[in-house]
């Protein structure tokens, strides 16, 4: 019997993996830096470094049902990874049959933040919900839809990117896609750290502790929150900026598909109320009066990767 199911989990950052048993519980997992490779080739010599020694440890490829993957434009029905704006493997990946010849085990995909949308429902605090929608806050934004129990997928598998919605129209370059003001753009990990170098510049006669980390091009959204931490005043409006573009990015979301909850995590989530509040503050105005008072944004219970790996692994 096969007893085992591999979900990984690739970010734009890092790639999270681990082994599931039957009972959704992640026996072992690892990860490796995602883009540490320019090519696609170098990025599964890397994945099998780690990963193969873990299959043999639970019994080799027989001993399992399949790998399941969650990635950024990862298309459920082709199997591919379609131009991900934040990869360095531009163009049509067939990720899902290159890992499946690679380990000789049955291998499926799904967009990243749908298989986090997935273990959510499966196995977090999302359990009691079938309306939701769960936003990553990393290096990008991503998002899944579940509508009437069922992840919305669309008709060509990219249903659901609302990291892309423009919030700020001729705003913020997005590099990766070349639009301007995207959602993406200023409420990602990357968004608050170019928040960041654009108020210290706009303002070079405010004093603050993020000016120390301009100097060696050290800002990033943890040393946001270690200022913001210490009361600092750039920092925290920083902070206030970033909730109140996601939170107008919510109201729209909820008018759209009328979620009970919206399922918050990824590293941004680490900055708790900081990014809770006027997140929730500004939805809550920018919501029409039918919708006002009855969505819960919550944050993730699971471990930061568990999500994503455990919602991979259920696609086998």
């Amino acid at each position: 019997m096969q007893e085992f199911a591999i979900g990984i989990d690739i970010g734009g950052t890092n790639t999270k993996f681990g082994i599931v048993n039957s009972d959704g519980k992640i026996l072992v997992q690892d990860r490796i830096l995602t883009n540490e490779t320019d090519t696609i080739q170098g990025f599964l010599e890397s994945l099998g470094e780690k990963l193969s020694p873990m299959i043999r440890k639970y019994g080799g490829a027989k001993a399992f049902r399949g790998i399941g993957i969650g990635a950024p434009n990862g298309n459920f029905y082709s199997g591919n990874i379609e131009h991900a704006a934040n990869l360095k493997w531009k163009g049509i990946v067939p990720i899902a049959n290159m890992i499946s010849e690679k380990f000789k085990i049955h291998t499926k995909l799904t967009n990243d933040a749908n298989a986090a949308a997935m273990g959510e429902m499966m196995y977090g605090c999302a359990k009691k919900f079938k309306n939701f929608i769960t936003i990553t806050l990393g290096t990008g934004v991503g998002s899944g839809i579940v509508i009437d129990g069922k992840i919305v997928l669309g008709h060509d598998g990219f249903a659901g990117e609302l990291g892309h919605v423009l919030v700020r129209p001729g705003g913020r370059l997005h590099t990766g896609t070349g639009i301007r003001g995207s959602l993406e753009s200023y409420a990602s990990a990357n968004g608050v750290r170019d928040t960041a170098i654009e108020l210290l510049t706009q303002n070079p006669k405010r004093k603050s502790l993020l000016r120390a980390f301009l100097k060696t091009n050290a800002i990033t959204s943890q040393t946001v929150y270690e200022c913001a931490l210490k009361g600092d005043k750039i920092a925290n409006e920083i902070f206030e900026f970033t909730g109140k573009i996601l939170g107008e990015a919510f109201a729209n979301f909820v008018v759209f598909s009328s979620p009970e909850a919206i399922v918050l995590f990824g590293g941004l989530t680490k900055a708790g109320d900081l990014i809770m509040n006027p997140t929730k503050k500004s939805m809550e105005e920018n919501l029409i009066k039918v919708f006002k008072n009855k969505v819960t944004l919550i944050f993730s219970q699971l471990k930061e990767a568990d999500a994503a790996i455990l919602g991979a692994s259920a696609l086998v």
